[in-house]
Formats: structure tokens, sequence, C-alpha cells
């Protein structure tokens, strides 16, 4: 793990600010597990960034969930009060500026609609992606409220 060096890896960090720090890894990080595994962490301690279109009012979702955790699409219905679609890659890129694997839950191109996991509540801290597939940083639950605008919610599949 090291300082990042990417484009977008670096972008995130100027969003971020001085008080934290996006960390690269040698290898891809694109998944929960492969995140938990290059930090030694458990997956339940990585924030995953999960984006869905909500086509009535052609907004994104975004739920950053426990990486332990599915999502419970009608959950997340009944909090926004709309249908979900699947988000396909390309209304991911259009609609954070990131690929697949690397979602941020910061910075997105367009700001949409933002559900926290309350399982993240939970945790002191946690890790997310920053903008690219070998990228990472730390925060706690109350950065991840304060820098998203998210609300909190029980999403959780059972």
């Amino acid at each position: 793990m090291k300082p990042a060096t990417a484009p977008t890896a670096l972008r995130v960090q100027a969003l971020l600010g001085p008080d934290f720090t996006v960390y690269e890894f040698d290898r891809p990080t694109r998944t929960a597990q492969e995140a938990a595994d290059a930090l030694g962490c458990a997956v339940a301690a990585i924030a995953k960034s999960v984006i869905f279109n909500a086509p009535d009012s052609d907004r994104s979702v975004l739920v950053v969930t426990s990486g332990s955790n599915r999502v419970d699409e009608a959950k997340v219905e009944a909090v926004i009060g709309e249908r979900l679609a699947r988000a396909d890659a390309a209304f991911v890129r259009e609609r954070t500026g990131y690929a697949i694997g690397g979602v941020s839950p910061v910075g997105h191109a367009v700001p949409g609609i933002v559900l926290i996991d309350q399982d993240l509540m939970d945790l002191p801290e946690f890790w997310a992606a920053a903008g690219t597939p070998t990228s990472i940083f730390r925060l706690t639950p109350d950065d991840l409220v304060r820098l998203t605008g998210g609300q909190v919610a029980d999403v959780k599949a059972d």
C-alpha cells in the first residue's frame, strides 16, 4: 500500500482534503473481498458503493453498504419512494465518473440519492474505494454521512 498516484485517485484525494489519505495497491481491489484481503481486515470493514438507476426520476442511487452485506432492492425502493433498475457500466461511469470496481462514495459527476447501510454505523472505521480499482481510503461513519449527505437506512438483504 502506497500513497495514490493515479489521476482519478488524486482527484478523490483533493476532494477529501488533508484529513484523509488515499492509498493504492499493486493489485486490484475491485471487490470487497479483494480489498479486505489486501488490507488484512474483515470484509464487513469495506464500504461497497453500489449504484442503481431510478428511471422514473432519472437519478442515480448510491447505496454504500458493508462489504459483507447484499442490498435489498425492495428496501431501497421503499426508502426512496420509487422503483430501481440495474445500472449498467455506461450509466455508472456517466453518473459517477468512475468505473465499476472503483466507485468512490464521494465526488460523483452527477449527484444522486445516497443511502448508507445502517450496519456501517456500528463500525469505528472502514475503507472505501477512491475512484480506481486499486485505490482506497479510510473513514468513519460520521465522515461518510458528512461527505455524502447520505441517509442512513436499513438496506441489507436478510
